[in-house]
């Protein structure tokens, strides 16, 4: 099995080892962040939505944004293993692990501003920059001021990011951008990283802040599992049953919800032109829109739904590793990988520029349309393999080490 990484280690939500009363824990959230690696793998590698269907069909339908949102969540659930998971450290320690947050927070989108101008696309690394400074505000706060603050959030931001968007007329966006030193510089710019882009944070912060109230919670009681196997199904259910029900008895929200809504992104690692429509693809459109549950839509239902599917997913992956040890030991290579997530994403970017056709804007029609299933599987088995091999030799994934060496000068903060 894979050795554990540190806290000092998170950058996409990477795991740690504190002392805890039951690894079953830990090592569930390195394999629910295992399974949202290779969703992503899926979406990005794997073919477009429109080539397949069937059983295909459905687990690119299960991976399209909420495999993106469970890494999301699992990112805000790092944070406080960094900053005190069950309590939230103070003074001294409480300082240095928010200055850790913010040192990983500059890399993050630094990082990511490099990659969207070298492979080209949208590269969510910024954007989660962006997330971590802005939730160092909040490290310390209990799991159900958390909890209040992501839902308030869920009920408001789609809302007043609808309202923005409705405002952005293209002379505005122009105007916005001609002073925006990334756009400048052909990454992603300021207007995306908070309204526009694939992951904004006016609709992707519930998600981090859901995280941090998840890890204030002790997920190895019977207690807080029982809940949460209620509140998981029941935000799924609440998130996209409704505007199911609802379609049935509004003609214009039916309109809204047969059209396309969500964002295709099979382009992630395309060509930089496919970034550029943006920010006018997704304006404000019909206020039936609101009411949809599409990925990447940013709705509110969307992030319920979202959000239900990412609890689900991590309690179960902690259940069952806290209770099926011969399975724990069996999924060790799979777990090996959510340990070095940050490695594991950044070097599918890599391999792709490689191996995988371009399929942005200008890529032939055949290419953006391929069926096969085979690169996808390729890129796990290859992550897989490289993750288990690395880990027996090395606590930490490459990127994973130079990441925590990067953090080593705040042991001089005072």
């Amino acid at each position: 099995m894979a050795q554990r990484s540190s806290p000092q280690d998170t950058a996409l939500p990477t795991a740690a080892a504190p002392a805890e009363p039951s690894m079953g824990r830990l090592v569930g959230v390195d394999l629910a962040r295992a399974l949202a690696v290779f969703g992503m793998f899926v979406i990005h590698i794997g073919p477009s939505a429109t080539a397949v269907d069937g059983i295909g069909g459905w687990v690119r339908s299960l991976a399209e944004g909420r495999s993106s949102a469970l890494f999301a969540t699992l990112a805000g659930f790092s944070l406080l293993l960094i900053a005190g998971r069950r309590e939230a450290k103070t003074g001294l320690a409480g300082r240095q692990a928010k200055a850790r947050i913010a040192i990983r927070a500059v890399i993050l989108l630094a990082l990511g501003t490099v990659m969207a101008m070298v492979y080209g696309g949208v590269v969510i690394l910024a954007f989660y920059g962006v997330y971590f400074l802005l939730a160092l505000p909040l490290v310390r706060l209990k799991a159900r001021t958390l909890a209040i603050i992501a839902a308030a959030l869920a009920l408001v931001m789609p809302q007043l990011a609808f309202g923005i968007r409705a405002l952005l007329t293209e002379p505005v966006t122009a105007a916005l951008k001609a002073y925006d030193p990334l756009d400048r510089i052909g990454a992603v710019g300021v207007l995306d990283l908070f309204v526009t882009g694939f992951y904004p944070v006016l609709t992707w912060m519930p998600f981090v802040i859901a995280g941090m109230a998840l890890a204030r919670l002790d997920l190895t009681t019977r207690t807080v599992q029982g809940r949460l196997a209620m509140v998981g199904p029941a935000l799924i259910a609440l998130g996209y049953g409704t505007p199911w029900l609802a379609s049935l008895l509004f003609p214009g929200l039916r309109a809204a919800t047969e059209a396309p809504t969500g964002k295709d992104m099979s382009s992630e690692l395309g060509s930089m032109k496919s970034l550029d429509g943006l920010a006018s693809a997704d304006q404000a459109g019909s206020p039936w829109t609101l009411l949809t549950a599409g990925p990447h839509t940013g709705t509110t239902f969307d992030i319920v739904g979202s959000l239900g599917v990412a609890i689900t997913v991590l309690l179960a992956a902690t259940v069952a590793m806290d209770r099926l040890p011969r399975l724990r030991r069996l999924a060790g290579p799979i777990i090996a990988v959510g340990t070095m997530s940050l490695t594991a994403y950044v070097g599918h970017f890599v391999a792709s520029s490689f191996f995988v056709p371009d399929q942005g804007a200008d890529a032939p029609a055949e290419a953006a349309d391929q069926t096969s299933w085979t690169p996808v599987l390729l890129f796990i088995l290859g992550a897989i393999l490289f993750a288990t091999i690395w880990s027996r030799f090395f606590r930490r994934g490459p990127l994973e080490y130079l990441l925590n060496a990067a953090t080593k000068p705040v042991k001089y903060l005072r």
